[in-house]
């Protein structure tokens, strides 16, 4: 495989979720006491408070768009958004770490991290975990492991999950094949912002389905060994790609790159569609830069961040003049080296 290619190309993001009841308290779907709810969120964050820098959002008192900036940040759920009479977020100042309270289970402890290092993030949320259960018994069977509002969330409680940039897997038809064998072995293969969302910037995220009757570590390793054959895979779908017609990749790259640095308007589709070509570009070595800002502004970039940048939210046609000259600026000063 081509050395201009790295593994850090492929993959975005590892991010781990607990889901977790209390022993003392209804579901959240059965709380009827908006009281007993105030309750739970009081006991986590008083137990949290010494861990990280956390705010605290409860989700009845912040306006409908700062919800919308959350979601998309993958921060919080539509479904904390949906029961914001008895909901709240507590997250970190830096964006790792967001415990959802009373989203369909009492708590929902997710930890991101942008790389891939599976072991990490387990021991980082399983310490969130813990000081959590100290003071607050889970709701635990011996039989069904974590019991949880959702059957498919009974057991461990556990959802590990990766994010990764696959356009060559992607464009020569390979997804469908690969997601069929892996929901053989427990897992699946969604959109980069969760399930029923489409691959957008040809991102895919790779999670176990399974967890009941498998332990945490199965869970880990399971998903870990797709994600390195997926990586690899990629590496030597992009390579035949190369072989193949570079010519054309490379130019499809600098079209995006040129295209995104001199629109003046620009929909959100086409926008993810040109910086797939963009990072792919990047990723073969036709281009100087991180990754990962290119990443930042693919979120940067998405309607309720648009409006959080601007101040005030704008109306569709607005946010593609906004996306076209904010992309552009954004592009230029990460000073992109094209080599030809």
């Amino acid at each position: 495989m081509s050395g201009r290619i790295s593994y850090d190309n492929v993959v975005v993001s590892t991010r781990i979720r607990l889901a977790r009841n209390f022993a003392d308290y209804p579901f959240p779907n059965r709380i009827k006491d908006v009281g007993k709810a105030r309750e739970i969120i009081r006991l986590i964050a008083a137990e949290l408070r010494h861990t990280d820098e956390f705010d605290l959002y409860y989700m009845n008192q912040i306006a409908d768009e700062r919800a919308a900036f959350l979601k998309e940040r993958n921060l919080i759920s539509q479904d904390l958004i949906n029961h914001r009479q008895i909901s709240a977020a507590l997250i970190s100042r830096d964006e790792s770490i967001s415990v959802m309270i009373n989203e369909e289970d009492h708590v929902r402890e997710q930890y991101f991290l942008r790389s891939f290092d599976l072991e990490k993030v387990y021991e980082r949320i399983s310490g969130i975990d813990d000081i959590i259960s100290e003071s607050i018994p889970f709701a635990f069977d011996e039989q069904f492991g974590y019991l949880t509002a959702c059957p498919t969330n009974l057991g461990t409680g556990l959802r590990a999950s990766v994010m990764l940039f696959l356009p060559a897997l992607s464009r020569r038809g390979r997804m469908r094949e690969i997601s069929t064998k892996l929901s053989r072995i427990g897992l699946t293969v969604r959109g980069a912002f969760g399930e029923g969302s489409g691959a957008e910037g040809e991102l895919f995220q790779i999670s176990n389905e399974v967890t009941l009757g498998i332990s945490e570590e199965e869970i880990l390793t399971a998903v870990s060994d797709a994600v390195k054959t997926l990586v690899e895979f990629e590496l030597r779908e992009r390579d035949e790609a190369l072989k193949e017609n570079k010519i054309a990749i490379k130019d499809r790259a600098f079209r995006a790159y040129g295209i995104l640095t001199n629109c003046v308007s620009i929909d959100a589709d086409e926008f993810m569609s040109l910086m797939a070509d963009l990072k792919l570009g990047l990723a073969l070595g036709f281009f100087h830069g991180q990754m990962s800002d290119l990443d930042d502004l693919l979120v940067a970039m998405r309607p309720a961040n648009i409006n959080r940048l601007n101040g005030a939210r704008l109306d569709e046609e607005k946010r593609k003049l906004y996306r076209a000259e904010y992309a552009g600026k954004a592009l230029r000063a990460m000073e992109l080296v094209m080599r030809r």
